[in-house]
């Protein structure tokens, strides 16, 4: 990977060996990390030199099945405010926050999210996210310490699991699929422009303070997703155009409205404010980030 475009002092990144960690920790070198899972983290926290670094808080609690409202708050909220009063408390020079584009909703509509829009999270896991902001912002202001957070898209790559993996497995079959006619926007990222994106939020002078949401300029179609898996399995195209009312009438009665949606629905952001004030621009296209996925898969 290629070196950081900007200096950043004594990054500090936890998270560290997870799908986009381990990524974010390759491209800074030799990072100190540090683990927020397993008990005794406060104290390893408070063990660490934090004064002058540059802390990137990748590690959260992530969509599980059963997990509570509860669950997510003590992950992704206390544990996230915690770090960063640490942080502030100690002087670090930045922290940089991973965070969702799904605090601005389920749905875009007729135009992309930007970053002044407002917040709008429907489910645990993104409340969760938006309530770690907020906190964030609070402690910035009573602090001063700099804080950029990263409203992150669907996310792909070797290593994915999630959508991605069933969607794949789904594809791999070579069966006939309805999703041959979906016009839908999706933002989304391949995991190493991602990386890239969270170092330049490490480094990148002037943007302490902000919110960004960041994603590939060009939005996708869940037809042009599988299509490039089906590609890049090997397999034959087998799509069938059916209107996404239909899909979403057949979803709902399966019990799956709501993974349903995600295929048929838009859910796309403007990456134009980041790309401005950092320079970053995402470079892996659709069909050869996929093509790398799968070929990991398969490995």
């Amino acid at each position: 990977m290629n070196p950081p475009p900007f200096p950043v002092p004594r990054p500090v990144v936890t998270g560290a060996t997870g799908f986009v960690g381990a990524r974010v920790a390759a491209l800074l070198g030799a990072p100190v990390t540090v683990r927020l899972g397993p008990p005794g983290w406060r104290e390893a926290v408070a063990a660490l030199d934090l004064a002058g670094a540059t802390v990137i808080h990748l590690a959260a609690r992530v969509h599980a099945p059963g997990a509570t409202e509860a669950e997510f708050e003590a992950g992704n909220v206390a544990r996230t405010a915690e770090l960063a009063q640490a942080a502030a408390d100690a002087g670090a020079a930045r922290f940089v926050f991973a965070s969702t584009v799904k605090v601005f909703g389920e749905e875009s509509g007729a135009r992309p999210f930007s970053d002044s829009d407002r917040a709008d999270p429907r489910d645990a896991y993104a409340r969760s996210k938006w309530r770690a902001e907020q906190a964030l912002a609070g402690i910035s202001r009573a602090s001063g310490l700099p804080v950029v957070v990263l409203r992150i898209p669907f996310t792909y790559g070797p290593g994915a699991g999630g959508n991605f993996r069933a969607l794949a497995r789904l594809a791999d079959t070579g069966w006939w699929l309805p999703l041959g006619g979906t016009a839908n926007r999706r933002s989304v990222l391949q995991v190493d422009d991602l990386a890239r994106a969270v170092v330049a939020a490490a480094g990148a002078p002037g943007i302490g303070g902000r919110t960004y949401a960041i994603a590939h300029a060009e939005p996708i179609t869940t037809t042009r997703l599988v299509e490039a898996m089906r590609r890049a399995l090997g397999r034959p195209r087998r799509l069938v155009a059916v209107p996404p009312v239909l899909l979403e009438a057949a979803g709902a009665l399966a019990g799956q409205g709501e993974r349903v949606r995600r295929l048929t629905r838009s859910l796309e952001v403007d990456p134009a404010a980041f790309s401005r004030d950092t320079g970053w621009v995402a470079r892996v296209e659709l069909e050869d980030g996929v093509a790398g996925a799968l070929r990991g898969a398969a490995a």
